[in-house]
């Protein structure tokens, strides 16, 4: 029996995707050998590497002034390499502080760039995202970076801030799950392990004219313009995880594409609060109503206790990995874009039981 996984990351991957793997496993596209062992040189890994380039650019509609990068080292590389290639030594540039990732955002890339937070949501416990007359932004500044879904604490960047600043975005635990308004930003990353691949890389989308023109010199593997110039293979990439990608885009555009996974995750998300909004307090959700995620459903229950016996008691159920960070605690539910609705029914079912049970 498949689980139902509300896992934060990895993701799950849908479940013909993984069919079609393991039918391949053992010999690639009748190599007699598997994609695992086939050489990054090869032509049938390069049609695999080029075929997920198209797929995702006509997927996210990615503008042909972008370039598309696939980097090892997940999301939390790019908090070092977007200051490395972006930020001049005389250039600063603002962060966005609403969460845990916006944080390590802003202490990463302080080591390699004058960053500066425009806000800093500590004050409410990261439960709200900025108003815009909350927001510093220094027209001289080079970038403005923000975190468009926090993980942790399940918070989402609605409003995205009005300034002629280019954006930088982190979109790792939302990807694909909204459109990008793609002539606001100069650089938005993520790592693929939320809602897109196993993890292992991040997709960094980098306006061609930024890449070509690094504001530091640094080691090859750091700058863009030698990932942009050749097309992510100029060392081994992660093979595995751009294959397994291109087969789940493409699951994703048959089913209707950003658009369509925009609803889906609406409802999902939506089905979870009314369980929470209707239980008269017993479930508690500690975020701002207006910025609540779509991806990651964090709530309380009346005691730490009850939450331990709630984890515990739907992992029995077949319900996995609804334990919160461990950094806040609580309960946390994640409704990446393979989880179907029948798991979110499922999860909403158990906590009717629950708390009628308690």
């Amino acid at each position: 029996m498949r689980a139902h996984n509300f896992g934060a990351g990895p993701c799950a991957l849908p479940l013909d995707v993984l069919e079609e793997v393991a039918a391949e496993l053992t010999d690639f596209n009748g190599t007699g050998m598997s994609l695992l062992e086939l050489s990054h040189r090869s032509k049938d890994y390069e049609a695999v590497h080029m075929g997920t380039i198209e797929t995702l650019r006509r997927v996210a509609a990615v503008p042909d002034g972008f370039d598309i990068l696939f980097i090892q080292g997940g999301a939390t590389m790019q908090f070092a390499m977007v200051p490395i290639n972006l930020l001049a030594p005389s250039e600063r540039a603002g962060v966005i502080v609403s969460g845990s990732w916006g944080k390590k955002a802003l202490s990463d890339g302080s080591k390699h760039g004058h960053l500066v937070a425009a806000w800093d949501g500590v004050a409410t416990g990261y439960t709200t995202m900025p108003a815009a007359d909350e927001l510093g932004i220094d027209a001289d500044w080079r970038y403005l970076h923000v975190t468009t879904n926090e993980t942790i604490g399940g918070i989402r960047m609605v409003d995205f801030p009005e300034t002629d600043v280019p954006l930088v975005a982190d979109m790792s635990s939302d990807y694909l799950a909204r459109p990008i308004e793609w002539d606001r930003y100069d650089l938005v990353y993520g790592g693929v392990q939320k809602n897109l691949a196993p993890a292992g890389m991040a997709v960094v989308f980098v306006r061609k004219s930024v890449a070509a023109s690094p504001a530091n010199d640094a080691a090859n593997y750091l700058r863009y313009d030698f990932h942009a110039n050749s097309s992510s293979l100029g060392n081994t990439p992660p093979m595995f995880p751009i294959y397994v990608m291109g087969k789940v885009l493409e699951r994703l555009e048959e089913r209707g594409g950003v658009a369509a996974l925009e609803e889906r995750s609406a409802a999902k998300a939506g089905a979870v609060y009314e369980v929470i909004d209707d239980s008269d307090g017993f479930y508690r959700s500690p975020v701002d109503p207006a910025v609540r995620s779509q991806m990651n459903v964090v709530f309380r229950l009346p005691t730490e206790e009850l939450e331990a016996n709630f984890v515990a008691t739907a992992a029995e159920n077949n319900l996995i990995g609804l334990k919160g960070h461990r950094s806040v605690g609580g309960c946390r539910a994640s409704l990446y874009a393979a989880l179907e609705m029948d798991s979110v029914e499922a999860l909403v079912s158990f906590m009717e039981e629950f708390r009628a049970g308690h």
